[in-house]
């Protein structure tokens, strides 16, 4: 479940002065473990100064490509994004596991209109569905609105005019710059009065089928208020989150006391003793568990897993569907235990 591959470093894209596109070589051998639906995202593991750390990136080549490529903006001083875009060169190694994720698009059907919202680095997914669009139908449309600082620090800027050159009348984007007034675009941020000049004004013609949003948080929110607001289905509504809000004191009432947890991952069972006011990955590495986990804040679905017996709560969810939580499933690292004992499996999702 969380194996991880070594992948060769084929190319790496300056995009902006703080991100890069790196593109990685897939050997023949692990072509159909690599192989992904648009939108999904791979995790990397690396140990810098002594400390391992894992990183989810979103996949913003097509699927078609022989190679994979994802977008890294640089966040951090000292941690991945950082030694990214500083020091990994071509020719180096990284352990990257195969990807996963919710947010995607699969073409089915006859012609297809998608509409996008992203935000910063939230373009990289909607680079690989943009994509798959438009080679899905020669008839699909899709519709950016994409929010930067500048024009300076848009990732995929080239690629995405590049776009509209090929599918003049398929392809179009409306880029918006909050830090500087820039041609072709709005100024401003991503609010309802965006959203309302897409749907409203740009494409008031076109019932779209779908509408993918990836950003900040408040941002999503936001976006998809509005979208309801305009009676789009809830369920027309993709989302993902690139950061979320922190989670302080947001604990469970009844979190006193300790909880005997028995771990199932990779057809093995761990069992240890935890804290309640603990959280329950935190809990489960401490043990050294190779349990699945990437961003460790609730933003990806890396790390979830079914209860089998006894209750856990999540503090904070923006993934799992009420149904899904019917059905036992958390994110193990945004819950604490609330029973004696608890059972999760990491196989059984």
């Amino acid at each position: 479940m969380t194996h991880f591959h070594s992948l060769t470093v084929k190319h790496i894209k300056p995009l902006t002065p703080s991100s890069v596109a790196i593109t990685f070589t897939i050997p023949k051998d692990l072509i159909q473990t690599f192989d992904f639906t648009p939108g999904q995202y791979i995790t990397i593991k690396k140990e810098i100064k002594g400390k391992e750390l894992r990183r989810a990136y979103s996949i913003c080549s097509s699927p078609k490509s022989d190679s994979l490529t994802i977008g890294v903006k640089k966040v951090d001083k000292g941690g991945f994004s950082d030694y990214a875009n500083t020091q990994l060169a071509v020719g180096d190694v990284l352990e990257v596991m195969p990807p996963e994720g919710r947010f995607t698009f699969s073409p089915s059907g006859g012609p297809k209109k998608i509409a996008a919202f992203a935000a910063g680095s939230g373009i990289t997914p909607i680079m690989s569905i943009a994509k798959a669009v438009l080679a899905s139908h020669p008839k699909s449309k899709f519709v950016l609105v994409y929010g930067n600082k500048s024009y300076k620090e848009t990732m995929f800027y080239t690629d995405l005019v590049k776009l509209q050159l090929d599918h003049p009348d398929r392809f179009f984007t409306y880029f918006i710059t909050s830090q500087t007034q820039e041609s072709d675009s709005l100024f401003g941020r991503i609010d309802s009065s965006t959203v309302n000049y897409a749907l409203k004004n740009k494409h008031k013609d076109t019932d779209f089928d779908g509408f993918y949003l990836c950003g900040p948080e408040a941002m999503i929110n936001q976006v998809s208020e509005t979208l309801q607001e305009n009676d789009i289905p809830k369920d027309r509504i993709h989302f993902e989150l690139f950061t979320t809000t922190e989670i302080l004191d947001e604990m469970p009432v009844d979190v006193e006391g300790q909880t005997q947890v028995k771990v199932i991952v990779d057809d093995e069972e761990f069992n240890l003793t935890m804290d309640k006011k603990e959280i329950v990955l935190d809990a489960v590495l401490k043990e050294n568990i190779d349990a699945p986990y990437s961003c460790q804040g609730g933003v990806c679905s890396s790390c979830i897993a079914r209860i089998k017996e006894g209750k856990a709560e999540m503090v904070k969810n923006q993934i799992l569907t009420d149904g899904e939580i019917a059905e036992g499933f958390i994110l193990t690292c945004q819950a604490h235990p609330l029973t004696p004992t608890l059972t999760i499996d990491y196989d059984d999702v």
